[in-house]
């Protein structure tokens, strides 16, 4: 797959540039398929958790804003982390993976909705251990779907970047492979042309 321009010179194939640019494409594109439609499933659900009680009657939002309820209800400083976190990562960070399509910004929704699992779990946790002279009920509905559905996102992220790897993996070892048998045709060929 070489052309020649003139006697002794020879043009790389087309091909390789073609697969350099493919693998470029698959280093900043992701493709998550119908993990898509999962994902936005699960960031719609983290949008409805924040209408819902987070603890007694303080939701997400309360919590979110610091509002009167949330201080009634004794909010500890990891629920008010995890409804950030939520935020940002789980649902800004992920709406722009899905719509840019970007690999970088899935792994930073990948990255914190694994840290928002955690905080999660510290919420959920510190609403259970109140202490007796503080205010305050355990942990609501909307923390606990909030902490669940965060936890599915995390692994529905982790899977798509784990895909993208491969797809990059794959491209690469295609290039390689292309490059190798262009160096290869134009050894043989300078071979040839020697006097």
């Amino acid at each position: 797959m070489t052309d020649t321009d003139g006697p002794d010179r020879v043009v790389p194939s087309r091909s390789a540039e073609e697969l350099s640019r493919t693998e470029r494409a698959v280093m900043t594109e992701l493709d998550p398929g119908a993990r898509a439609m999962v994902v936005a499933g699960l960031v719609l659900v983290l949008l409805v958790t924040f209408a819902l009680p987070h603890t007694g009657s303080a939701s997400g939002f309360d919590v979110l804003t610091g509002s009167d309820a949330a201080v009634a209800e004794s909010i500890a400083l990891p629920s008010r982390v995890f409804v950030v976190l939520v935020l940002t990562f789980g649902v800004v960070m992920s709406v722009l993976a899905l719509v840019t399509r970007i690999w970088a910004l899935a792994w930073a929704a990948l990255a914190g909705c694994a840290v928002s699992s955690v905080y999660g779990m510290l919420s959920i946790w510190t609403r259970q251990t109140v202490p007796d002279n503080l205010q305050g009920a355990g942990p609501g509905i909307g923390l606990i779907i909030a902490w669940i559905t965060v936890i599915a996102l995390t692994f529905h992220w982790l899977k798509a970047v784990w895909n993208k790897t491969n797809a990059q993996l794959a491209a690469q070892e295609q290039r390689r492979i292309a490059a190798a048998s262009g160096e290869q045709k134009l050894r043989l060929w300078d071979g040839r042309s020697a006097p």
